[in-house]
């Protein structure tokens, strides 16, 4: 992790979620079993395994001045072990040379070919450690247990129905600057192929927590459950925020999330009290020194990420297993007929006026009709899981007009996802009754977005734009 000095204005402010309380375990624990009911359709990564690579990267730092430092002989050897296994497994592995950053050297890529191209999971770590150590925790943890998780998605070679990518970063100690030369290098389409990343930094604290990017995100439920399975009850990683790989791909609007172990920050008594070890004591008493070797790890939280990181790959990308979507509805008061919550609408709007009828119960939502210049809005924002296969809104729409043209749009209404037009009628498009639009939204799964409906009238001649049971179906 990039260091940066606490100050009074980082906030220690963690968010717990409800589950029941489960202990951790130091760092000479025996490794625990997955929880075989929430994991079933998941392999189980094998925590010895992960920890044979961190023993390679030891050796690595070992045999060239006790470092991995960007763009050192350490870092490029870390690079060429991860790479060899990587194209012995069967992936598409490419090395992008960072030249901009302080030290030039290889950002490593490896995409697994199976999966559409135009959905992509990504998993990204940074390989360099500081010029101090060895960087075994920060980062041969996370770089580790991506690597293992990559290998045993290549041994499964499962069905995929998202597109899975793995990242090692260069450059990450010196301000993140291998992460955002890669999505610097991305067009705006290769950006919109990437639904969500998930960084790892930091995965095995001797003294560590249990904490998620984004904790509340649709993008880190899959995380969260896993760790749940076990009741962990995991925090927000307010240490980390901007701290890492994460941030390059959340400023080009880019879902993210991951897992953390915690740095220099101290214990509490209360996460103590809830996952074992030290309060008063911080996380990593080894971070950023030459004390990160492959005795700073705790074997408990590290198999807990690497499992709860397969998990995430099978429950978004694997064909087959127990799905990472529950079915359901997502519009709040979809027909109209609860009042105007969870809506934001023109006053007005939402009625059960005679005026127009409304296809099913008495309310409805009618915008615009008054024959003058008038704009009328109705909207409602909703969060996307991850994880469906499908993501369909679908609305019923009435147009009634007093135009008579046949070939000009006076009054217009837009359909918007976020600032993303989706469609646009207007009088051109009257009908008698009601008519179904339909809109896949598969590009937001793991967003959070707000669904918009905007009439705007002109000066004479009423169109009238009734909609009424507006669903968002995922499943």
């Amino acid at each position: 992790m990039r260091h940066r000095p606490p100050s009074a204005g980082l906030a220690l402010a963690l968010f717990a979620a409800v589950t029941a309380t489960l202990a951790g375990a130091p760092a000479t624990a025996a490794p625990v079993a997955a929880a075989p009911a929430l994991a079933a359709a998941a392999p189980d990564i094998s925590v010895t395994n992960v920890q044979a690579h961190l023993t390679q990267l030891s050796s690595i730092a070992t045999s060239n001045g006790g470092t991995r430092r960007a763009g050192s002989a350490g870092y490029t050897a870390s690079v060429s072990y991860v790479k060899s296994k990587l194209q012995a497994a069967g992936y598409t592995v490419t090395e992008q040379t960072c030249t901009n950053c302080t030290y030039p050297a290889s950002n490593l890529i490896a995409e697994w070919p199976q999966g559409p191209a135009d959905q992509v999971i990504m998993f990204g770590a940074h390989l360099d450690s500081v010029a101090a150590g060895p960087g075994i925790n920060d980062n041969g943890s996370g770089s580790a247990t991506l690597l293992e998780n990559a290998l045993v998605l290549a041994s499964q070679n499962p069905t995929m129905t998202k597109r899975v990518r793995f990242a090692w970063w260069n450059g990450e100690e010196q301000g993140l600057q291998g992460s955002k030369f890669y999505v610097n290098s991305l067009s705006a389409t290769q950006k919109g192929y990437i639904k969500a990343y998930y960084n790892f930094d930091m995965v095995a604290s001797p003294n560590g927590g249990y904490f998620i990017n984004k904790v509340t995100s649709a993008t880190a439920a899959p995380l969260k459950a896993y760790w749940d399975s076990f009741g962990l009850q995991p925090e927000e990683n307010t240490e980390g925020a901007g701290r890492s790989d994460d941030y390059s791909f959340a400023n080009a609007g880019i879902p993210t999330s991951g897992y953390a172990a915690g740095a220099s920050y101290t214990k509490t008594s209360a996460q103590a009290s809830k996952w074992g070890g030290t309060a008063g004591a911080a996380y990593d008493s080894c971070y950023h020194k030459s004390c990160d070797t492959t005795a700073n790890i705790n074997a408990t939280i590290l198999n807990r990420a690497a499992d709860g990181v397969a998990y995430t790959i099978w429950q978004l990308a694997v064909g087959g297993g127990t799905g990472g979507c529950t079915a359901e509805q997502l519009i709040g008061n979809s027909s109209f007929e609860s009042g105007t919550t969870p809506w934001t609408a023109t006053s007005g709007v939402i009625t059960n006026s005679t005026g127009q009828a409304a296809r099913t119960g008495s309310y409805k939502a009618w915008l615009d009709g008054y024959g003058t210049s008038h704009t009328d809005t109705l909207s409602q924002s909703v969060t996307l899981p991850a994880g469906c296969a499908s993501y369909t809104l679908s609305f019923w729409l009435h147009i009634d007009t007093a135009e008579t043209t046949t070939t000009t749009a006076y009054d217009k209404l837009t359909v918007q996802v976020g600032s993303t037009t989706l469609a646009t009628y207007s009088n051109l498009n009257k009908a008698t009754g009601y008519t179904q639009r339909t809109f896949n939204l598969a590009s937001y799964a793991g967003q959070t977005v707000t669904l918009k409906w905007t009439g705007v009238e002109d000066t004479a001649l009423q169109t009238s734009f009734v909609i009424d049971d507006v669903t968002l179906q995922v499943a």
